[in-house]
């Protein structure tokens, strides 16, 4: 069972980002996101947020018409969309419901269920591909870590 863990590690890829999207090119990420499928990565760990999480799960549903690639929901906590506007909700609960496989953290939110989540990612993932530009907040903490524990990060911005 080990040994297919480190498997499924090595072939996970992670994505991290803010909730406010800049100039984001999502053509690029997702040629990022074909390269990565082409190399053997069928695994995406996605963490369900507003903004970059958002738009990388359309990338990769999208690319399940062509890849046969898993997106697994990482949701920090059962009422994670409790703040969103409605729009936002319909959104949230749409891809969701087309996540292959769901991980929830915890039953409601609490200071730690995000960084306990985002830690599950990068500790499931060998490739974390970050829209990161701030030097603070928890996706600098992620990638911070994924540097740390030695991964691949890949930076969309």
């Amino acid at each position: 069972m080990a040994n297919e863990n480190i498997s499924i590690i090595s072939r996970s890829v992670a994505v991290t980002g803010h909730r406010t999207v800049e100039n984001l090119n999502e053509n690029k990420l997702e040629e990022v996101f074909r390269l990565l499928i082409k190399k053997g990565y069928d695994t995406y760990l996605v963490g369900m947020a507003v903004g970059f999480d958002t738009i990388c799960f359309n990338i990769l549903d999208k690319l399940r018409e062509e890849f046969d690639i898993k997106i697994i929901a990482c949701i920090p906590c059962k009422d994670q969309a409790k703040y969103f506007t409605e729009s936002q909700k319909e959104e949230y609960e749409r891809i969701v419901a087309l996540a292959d496989e769901k991980r929830i953290f915890s039953e409601k939110f609490t200071s730690y269920c995000m960084h306990r989540r985002n830690c599950y990612m990068v500790d499931n993932s060998s490739v974390i591909i970050a829209y990161i530009n701030k030097t603070f907040g928890g996706t600098y903490n992620t990638v911070k870590y994924a540097e740390k524990k030695g991964k691949r990060v890949i930076k969309v911005n």
